[in-house]
């Protein structure tokens, strides 16, 4: 699939990690360091546009290496970008640490996943069909 994009970035374009990497990764296209304070959020440019096909979709979501290391994380995980968005990609990061976090100019933030989806059309009707599961959620099916 390609995808139409604009770099008004200081870095390369996105790019897959490994072969068999499902996100590409985006970098902060900050001129300075940015420091979060614990529980504070901001929206971090990428520099990028982009132009999706009709069907598809791009999920934001957090790097886990980030995550893990530095209580960095995506706010709305997956955040979507829909295909007719023509604005600039930003990634809304948080600090869940106890600690301040610096992210550097053109530090990987997060990566980016592409998706095809399907359009749904509602079909009301007044009995849904029983399964094994039921009603259950929250927990139903066990802790191990």
């Amino acid at each position: 699939m390609k995808i139409q994009v604009i770099n008004r970035s200081a870095y390369d374009l996105p790019q897959y990690a490994t072969e068999d990497s499902a996100g590409l990764d985006l970098r902060a296209n900050i001129s300075e360091p940015l420091t979060l304070q614990p529980l504070e959020r901001k929206v971090v440019p990428t520099g990028l546009f982009i132009a999706l096909e009709k069907g598809t979709e791009a999920q934001v979501r957090p790097r886990s290496g980030l995550a893990a290391k530095k209580g960095l994380t995506v706010l709305n995980a997956p955040g979507t970008i829909d295909a007719d968005y023509r604005g600039e990609v930003g990634v809304i990061l948080i600090n869940l640490s106890n600690t301040e976090v610096t992210i550097e100019p053109g530090e990987r933030i997060a990566q980016m996943v592409v998706a095809k989806y399907e359009r749904i059309e509602w079909d009301s009707v007044e009995v849904l069909e029983e399964t094994s599961r039921s009603v259950g959620g929250f927990g139903s099916t066990g802790l191990k």
